[in-house]
């Protein structure tokens, strides 16, 4: 699948992907695997995703993208919409992105951790 077809109807989101990716691209080397579902920001494994959150939730003021990383700890900042613990030692964060101000330096620092494996 290609990023126009996953972003098909949901333009702020493209709109805060293209944000998201044009800030960290040059700083870390990483491909992108685009399914139905997400798109994983791959190194030697996917260790980050972005998803849509109208494609599984329906109501009002959805955040139009999710940043989800995968980090051996559970963070504490109180900006991550939910963190679980699927298995013992690694802690999946869900991050909110409603608009491009939401991509700040602390979000660029957190993705470029799970990017260069420096978690």
């Amino acid at each position: 699948m290609e990023l126009t077809d996953f972003f098909s109807g949901y333009e702020k989101s493209r709109e805060l992907f293209d944000h998201l990716y044009q800030r960290i691209r040059q700083h870390a080397d990483f491909d992108l695997r685009v399914t139905k579902s997400q798109i994983a920001f791959v190194t030697d494994k996917p260790c980050a995703w972005v998803w849509i959150t109208a494609r599984y939730i329906k109501g009002p003021d959805l955040a139009p993208l999710v940043l989800t990383l995968v980090l051996p700890y559970q963070h504490p900042s109180p900006r991550w919409k939910e963190i679980v613990e699927p298995r013992p030692g690694s802690f999946t964060h869900h991050l909110e992105l409603h608009r491009i101000e939401d991509i700040d330096q602390e979000v660029l620092d957190w993705l470029m951790q799970v990017l260069t494996g420096k978690t």
